[in-house]
Order: C-alpha cells, then sequence, then structure tokens
C-alpha cells in the first residue's frame, strides 16, 4: 500500500481550497490532471466545448495522465492527490461511457490509505467546469460508489469551514 491520500468530490465541493490548504501547510500535493489538461489544450487554441465534445476520448486522456503522474510517485510519500484513478471510472458512469476491463483493473490496483469524500458545496461554474447541478449531485454518488467498489476507505467531509475540512483531514489520517 501507498501513503497517498485522496481528496475527491463532484465538482464546486472544494478539493483545490482543500489542496491548496494542505499544500501551504508544507504537505505534498497533486493538483487535479482534468484541469491540467484542460489549461494545456486551451493553451493550443481550443476551446472548453472542443476540449469536451468527445466525452470518451477526454476521459481516457486523464485517465492516462493519471496512470503516468501515479506511477512517478514514491510509494513511501505522504501525498495528497487532488482526485484519484477511480475519479475517472466515476466520470465514465456520469457520461454513459462504457469502459473496458483493463481500465477496471488499472482502478483495482489503486490502493489509496484513504479518500476523503467532499460533500457539495453550492455549485459554481467556471472556466474548466460543464457540470451542471443535478450532474454534481450524481457524480457525487458515483464517486462514493466507485471508491466503495474498490475497497477503499472513505471519510466524508461535511460542509464546514475550510480550516475545519482541512483539520479534520488531518485528524483523520
Amino acid at each position: 500500500m501507498n501513503n497517498w491520500y485522496v481528496i475527491t468530490g463532484a465538482p464546486s465541493s472544494g478539493k483545490t481550497t482543500i489542496i491548496t490548504s494542505l499544500e501551504k501547510k508544507g504537505y505534498r500535493v497533486v493538483h487535479e490532471t482534468a484541469r491540467a489538461y484542460i489549461d494545456q489544450e486551451l493553451k493550443k487554441g481550443f476551446t472548453i466545448q472542443e476540449i469536451q465534445k468527445d466525452k470518451k476520448f477526454f476521459q481516457d486522456e486523464i485517465m492516462k495522465m493519471k496512470i503516468e503522474a501515479e506511477k512517478k510517485l514514491n510509494v513511501r510519500d505522504m501525498i495528497f492527490l487532488d482526485r484519484g484513478i477511480p475519479d475517472t471510472c466515476a466520470y465514465y458512469m456520469l457520461h454513459g461511457i462504457s469502459f473496458d476491463l483493463n481500465l477496471r483493473e488499472v482502478a483495482r490496483r489503486c490502493s489509496y490509505k484513504k479518500v476523503f469524500l467532499l460533500d457539495n458545496l453550492p455549485y459554481k461554474s467556471d472556466y474548466a467546469r460543464v457540470e451542471d447541478q443535478q450532474q454534481q449531485n450524481k457524480l457525487y454518488e458515483f464517486l462514493e460508489e466507485t471508491y466503495q467498489g474498490f475497497g477503499l476507505e472513505i471519510v466524508k467531509v461535511p460542509v464546514l469551514p475550510v480550516k475545519d475540512r482541512v483539520c479534520l483531514v488531518l485528524n483523520n489520517l
């Protein structure tokens, strides 16, 4: 088992805020892969609609990037990840995309120490989000189902002030 912790939740649940707070406290973090991919493609001149037009291609690219990023991490280092590999499985479910057993095997090999599932905050759109409030709620359910399905320990993080959410995470390592 590695020494990695996943911070996950639906869009607009405060993941980036928690990850940034942990980073400011000196913890090693890995920022969200999907946002990095979107930023990379926007710099090439693509619109968010063009980037996410083919949902399967988009999610496949995110999965490849996550797998490659995690291969480079030391299993002994304590690291907080903004989303884990099983998040992509939840997104496949959200968009009704079938995925092959190979992907399931990759996700099963994820041995995160613990998963922190953030309760939804009021939905706020931004340049990278294309989901709506209904999809936000459905994705939360799929995330919980996916991580539980892979036998990973989930700690639910309720809506609290940021400092209290960060304390809850740190107190549950």
